[in-house]
């Protein structure tokens, strides 16, 4: 590991930071931030680092101070509102303290903070505090993890690193470690870090470049050490299967993602349901085929603050033969069922409060396949992923060197149910679709994008499928101005050719692990009188709004049908359904097989608990952002027909309901939204979005 420390970057970084920011504050940012987008050392919201300088109250007095960083900021994009400013007398008055809860804690924090607006500092800002050095950075570096997790960890260290760096024992983060540090640096002043074991490292100093530098350079020669010892070696392979990885995961993960939902309090959302993230990389593979990965995969965690994303353990399903796929998927239930039976009884061992948990697992590792790790968002559910990765590879190349080790149950309790540590979780907001994967059929049109925009307010993860690859490219740019870019997806698809369709579902469950919610809604127009009416043109319009809804519903129905949770169809049918127009045959066929498909599907279907909806609008002409490409392509047909200009037909379209109202995308989103939430415990229904045309009513 190299210094990507740069003198100009730091000069930069400082003259471009808020008139207010003291400087020692912008070289805190700056190396923090070296550190956070070094996935070897720190992830996702690890890792913390601190400065002590001035601030300047709403007196005008400047106050000693340290500025932490936040409870689970992401140091690789820390700011100023990443590090809150406490009292730093206040904090060192602490260290006479005998012991405190965490409550106690917490609340002292608050009192300290300078900013009463602040976010809640660090859990180690005692540690921080009563150390002397201005800069103090800690990690939870790979290098340092692979020698502190080992039974003789502290002689390794010594062989590693020499005298110049203190050793701590485990002690749970709080009063007492940082007590502990604290002690160690004042019998030992010339220490440059200290190694907590199984825990990360700690390094100091006068200015942000020197502990910064420190701690590459200690992590630098730990990293030597390790691949001096691991050289020629690796773990002895056991699994090998001809399927691939990619064929194996999309098979089995609708199923696991069925076994791993959880019915909800709330009897209209039914199952509370995870997202994948999938890990497949050379590296994962050899270790979940590796005859080793049995035993490694049964011990702790790399540190107590993984368990917060990963749970204390993880599941390792031992299915040594994909060809009998109803066998594989019988120990993986079974795995999961032992697993829950473990979890139960360990919290129940180690924790007061038995309701705070599912019991279900967060990484499933399966040879052959890769780790399965799921969250309740893709977000979360990647970051399992990226701290199991950590977790393999530092867990490998510990065997290698002598024998993993980990913390104990108890410590790992400690920490996975410490109120403190939760807080950093995101939780679930209630949103109406939480934890749902819809998937949209023409979804970079007018309506096709509107409906991802409510679906993703609503809390879902999308699928947007589309034939016009730079209407896709636009409508993500659109989404992802708004929304994370991880709970969006986007397929080129020909809903016309079952392969493509097929292959579309296939990466759905790859990245999100299954689909909930299935919305045809690709269509196109054709006008002609029904005499005049060419044939292969109508062929194209049925095979596009009707064939093409059908091939859709297929693909969508064997992932709902695999994994046992229900689910909805929400057709997108048209109010010519019920009320045809002059010259529009070919439409207003295709729609009304497609609406006639779904009340068929609904009666199928509901013994399985998938419900089946149909949404008849009227005129969506879209916006300048995402003009309808149906009307673009009808509307001066239409315009002529009614001796009047194109830019004229929305207002005409808006009179002509009861309401006058114009109809929007966001309006048939809205309708997705309800129909996908089962507000109400409604199938086969038709759901006018039209400002009431009456020859449309439904009958």
């Amino acid at each position: 590991m190299k210094s990507q420390w740069s003198e100009q970057d730091a000069c930069t970084f400082e003259n471009q930071g808020a008139t207010n920011l003291d400087p020692l504050v912008a070289q805190r940012l700056y190396s923090a931030q070296l550190i956070g987008c070094n996935a070897s050392l720190v992830l996702h919201g690890g890792g913390n680092v601190s400065v002590k300088a001035p601030y300047k109250n709403f007196l005008g007095e400047n106050v000693e101070a340290i500025y932490v960083k936040a409870s689970g900021t992401d140091l690789s994009q820390l700011s100023p509102q990443g590090l809150t400013p406490l009292d730093l007398e206040r904090l060192r008055k602490m260290r006479q303290i005998e012991s405190l809860t965490d409550e106690q804690l917490a609340d002292a924090y608050r009192l300290c903070c300078l900013n009463a607006n602040a976010a809640s500092p660090s859990i180690e800002t005692l540690l921080h505090a009563f150390l002397p050095h201005r800069f103090v950075d800690h990690s939870h570096a790979d290098a340092v993890l692979t020698l502190t997790n080992q039974p003789d960890a502290r002689a390794l260290i010594k062989e590693t690193l020499g005298d110049s760096i203190g050793i701590i024992e485990y002690i749970r983060p709080g009063l007492s470690l940082a007590k502990a540090v604290a002690n160690l640096c004042d019998n030992e002043p010339n220490l440059t870090g200290v190694a907590l074991m199984k825990h990360g490292l700690v390094t100091f100093g006068p200015d942000a470049k020197s502990s910064y530098e420190t701690h590459i350079d200690i992590v630098d020669r730990c990293e030597a050490f390790i691949k001096q010892k691991t050289e020629g070696k690796s773990l002895n392979t056991r699994f090998k299967c001809e399927l691939k990885s990619e064929s194996l995961v999309e098979k089995i993960a609708p199923t696991i993602r069925g076994l791993l939902s959880v019915k909800s309090d709330d009897i209209d959302q039914l199952f509370v349901r995870p997202i994948l993230d999938w890990r497949h990389t050379p590296e994962v593979m050899r270790f979940v085929n590796s005859k080793e990965a049995k035993t490694l995969s049964a011990k702790a965690p790399l540190t107590g603050d993984h368990v917060i994303r990963t749970k204390s353990r993880v599941l390792f399903c031992d299915v040594q033969d994909w060809s009998d796929m109803s066998t594989a998927i019988a120990t993986i239930t079974q795995g999961i069922e032992s697993f829950r039976e473990d979890y139960k009884k360990y919290v129940q061992d180690h924790s007061q409060d038995t309701t705070q948990d599912d019991g279900l697992p967060k990484v499933i590792l399966l040879p052959g396949v890769g780790a399965l790790c799921w969250g309740n968002t893709k977000r979360s559910a990647a970051i399992a992923a990226d701290i199991t990765e950590q977790t393999l590879r530092v867990k490998t190349n510990a065997s290698l060197i002598g024998s993993y080790q980990g913390l104990t149950e108890q410590h790992l309790a400690d920490m996975e149910f410490r109120t403190l540590q939760r807080r950093k979780i995101c939780q679930s907001q209630g949103k109406a679709l939480a934890g749902q994967v819809v998937a949209i059929s023409g979804g970079a049109g007018a309506i096709g994008l509107a409906t991802a925009r409510c679906c993703l307010a609503a809390g879902a993860h999308v699928v947007i499928a589309d034939l016009n690859q730079e209407a896709l490219d636009r409508a993500v740019e659109h989404l992802t101005a708004e929304h994370r870019p991880e709970e969006i997806l986007a397929l080129r698809m020909d809903v016309t050719d079952e392969q493509s369709v097929a292959q579309g579902f296939v990466e759905m469950v790859r990245t999100f692990g299954g689909v909930d919610v299935i919305v045809p809604n690709a269509g196109i127009a054709h006008v002609a009188s029904i005499e005049s009416l060419d044939v292969a043109q109508f062929r194209r319009v049925m095979d596009i709004n009707a064939t093409g809804y059908l091939t859709f519903m297929q693909a969508g129905i064997r992932i709902l049908k695999q994994q046992g949770l229900g689910g909805n169809i929400i057709i997108n049918a048209s109010k010519n359904v019920f009320g045809p127009g002059k010259d529009f045959g070919a439409y207003s066929a295709s729609k009304a097989a497609g609406h006639q498909l779904g009340k068929v599907a609904a009666i199928e279907l509901a013994p399985l608990g998938i419900r089946v909806n149909m949404i008849n609008a009227d005129a969506v002409f879209g916006d300048q952002q995402t003009p309808s490409g149906l009307w673009q392509e009808v509307g001066p047909h239409r315009a002529k027909l009614r001796d009047m200009r194109s830019e004229d037909l929305p207002e005409y379209y808006r009179q002509r309901n009861l309401l006058g109202a114009k109809v929007t995308g966001e309006h048939v989103g809205r309708a997705v939204v309800f129909f996908a939430s089962n507000s109400t415990p409604t199938t086969g229904a038709t759901l006018p979005i039209d400002g009431g045309v009456v020859e449309a009513f439904p009958r």
